[in-house]
């Protein structure tokens, strides 16, 4: 099973009045979904983001959004560039490819060389 994670590509302080306490001290976070596993490391496409306040902690979700956050949303995520959706195999993955193809490659010389029969 694979593992995800989000890893952070791009954060911003936002100086607009929070909806809950009306401080203007918040953070925009976007992050990326990676997946891993023993066999592949993925980068997908999958990009999500992530309004908090630092002041009250409380998570500002886009139907709390003021017209002010919508558009400094906007102007960030226009700046956001997350990585290609990428799939890396592990040497795993190779050995387990590799490995069958070897051993019909060796039966195969040793049905050649005459010392094994089928």
């Amino acid at each position: 099973m694979a593992k995800e994670k989000l890893v952070v590509i791009k954060e911003a302080d936002i100086t607009n009045n929070c909806p809950e306490c009306f401080n203007q001290d918040m953070k925009l976070t976007f992050y990326q979904k990676h997946l891993f596993s023993w066999l592949y490391d993925k980068v997908t496409a999958n990009v999500s983001h992530q309004i908090k306040c630092n002041t009250c902690e409380s998570i500002i979700y886009p139907v709390n959004w003021t017209e002010d956050i919508e558009r400094t949303f906007e102007y960030y995520q226009k700046m956001v560039n997350p990585e290609k959706a990428t799939t890396k195999f592990t040497s795993a993955f190779y050995l387990i490819m590799l490995l069958p193809l070897a051993i019909a490659a060796i039966l195969f010389y040793l049905y050649q060389s005459g010392i094994i029969a089928f």
